[in-house]
């Protein structure tokens, strides 16, 4: 546990939260900035992934209040994947609390550098409807298996967690992009604050640090929330697209250096 930061490096860390912010609420992604920052203060992985969940917490918040009071989330309709999602990240959680540290000090950097790498060059589905899709039995199978699978990524580790909830959204559901990103940072937040209570039940959290960077993002998030809604696909897609390829560029020369 670190005790004392540099307020220069705490200077660093906050516009590094203010940027993930903005980039989480327009796109997700923005754990591929906040995890790999903690892990540069020597933080050991899951006091790392803890502390992030904390802030990140922040933002997805945010994101989502915003989105929900602008009618581009619907909560009733999507109660199966609220569940499903609750279930996945408190098993990924627990799963990264029997997780070595060793083993996880090789392998997060890894995630985070395919996650990147999976963001740029699969397809991006192009949902086309501004209409929510119709309850049947196969929409649940769907909820049930997208909310478990990217409930227990974001749990065990997290970042680029909102960009395969917004991928897959337009892909399974045929949603537009808002509506995608409206589900996308509501489940986000789901996931966020059932890791977190389960986090904070096993210790792994410094909440100093946790709470000054969730506040930066969550002002990130409240500008990015706000810029996406308002300047729409025409805006989301470009930023989306340079974020992805400059994080996995530095977190290539990162893994591998």
């Amino acid at each position: 546990m670190i005790e004392m930061i540099d307020p220069s490096m705490m200077l660093v860390l906050g516009l590094v939260a203010l940027a993930a912010g903005f980039i989480d609420a327009v796109a997700g992604g923005g754990g591929m900035l906040t995890v790999p920052a903690l892990l540069s203060l020597g933080l050991p992985p899951h006091i790392a992934l803890g502390t992030n969940k904390l802030a990140a917490t922040f933002a997805s918040s945010t994101a989502a209040l915003t989105y929900y009071r602008k009618q581009l989330f619907s909560p009733s309709f999507w109660k199966t994947s609220f569940l499903a999602t609750l279930i996945g990240a408190i098993a990924g959680t627990l799963v990264v609390d029997i997780i070595s540290t060793d083993w996880l000090e090789k392998v997060l950097p890894l995630i985070i550098l395919a996650t990147a790498v999976y963001t740029i060059w699969h397809p991006h589905p192009k949902g086309d409807s501004h209409k929510l899709p119709t309850p049947c039995p196969r929409f649940k199978r769907k909820q049930w298996i997208q909310g478990t699978s990217l409930g227990f990524y974001d749990g065990l580790a997290g970042p680029g967690t909102g960009a395969f909830w917004t991928v897959s959204n337009m892909a399974l559901y045929r949603l537009d992009i808002l509506l995608a990103s409206g589900l996308a940072k509501a489940m986000n937040f789901t996931s966020n604050l059932t890791s977190l209570v389960t986090f904070a039940i096993l210790g792994h959290i410094n909440v100093a640090l946790g709470l000054t960077m969730g506040v930066c993002l969550m002002l990130g998030a409240y500008i990015g929330a706000h810029s996406a809604i308002r300047f729409g696909s025409q805006f989301i897609r470009p930023v989306f697209v340079t974020v992805v390829v400059i994080l996995a560029a530095r977190l290539a020369w990162q893994a591998w250096q």
